[in-house]
């Protein structure tokens, strides 16, 4: 019989897409309220050009996109609970028309994996709760990231995977401290 045990805490980061600098500013301090000091972020490109134009009507313009990583790592058993506060930081920024003006999507980093979170049902994403899933977007394998048939373009790219790998590094790092501080306290 397996053993039940924690799960290990891994890399929360938030992807964040938007075109209003001052939606943009609000968001990143109820971000950072709510979890901690951000340790990383990518560099900062038009989702709109370079993907998708898919958010743009309800930005209410073209789409940038960013991706944060948090100093403190966090219980993956979280996942569901860390959506569900940033659809209502969505939904606190929307316009009067109810209209997001701001995608927030968080995810987790591990050594072997990125999962992100969802309130898209489709076949491939497992339920968590309330209406939200997970997906494995991408894998860590043989020195390099790997998608899957619908890891997002973004998620793809060099520039994205550079930010996701430097990330993992930091991970990795806070692991190993993590890992050595429950082994001594054995």
């Amino acid at each position: 019989m397996g053993q039940v045990y924690e799960f290990e805490k891994e890399k929360l980061i938030v992807g964040v897409i938007y075109n209003d600098e001052v939606i943009y500013e609000k968001a990143l301090k109820m971000l950072t309220e709510a979890f901690g000091e951000i340790d990383g972020e990518s560099e900062r490109f038009s989702f709109s050009r370079e993907f998708s134009d898919y958010y743009d009507e309800e930005l209410g313009g073209e789409g940038q996109r960013v991706i944060f990583s948090f100093r403190d790592v966090v219980d993956p058993s979280r996942q569901a609970e860390i959506k569900k506060m940033t659809n209502e930081m969505e939904r606190i920024l929307s316009d009067s028309s109810g209209n997001r003006l701001i995608n927030l999507d968080p995810g987790f980093i591990n050594h072997g994996r990125l999962m992100l979170a969802t309130t898209k049902k489709a076949g491939f994403r497992i339920p968590l709760e309330d209406g939200i899933y997970t997906e494995l977007t991408l894998f860590w394998a043989k020195g390099e990231w790997h998608k899957l048939p619908w890891s997002y373009r973004d998620y793809q790219s060099k520039k994205v995977q550079k930010f996701l790998t430097e990330t993992r590094k930091k991970y990795l790092a806070e692991r190993k401290t993590l890992l050595a501080e429950k082994e001594a306290e054995k």
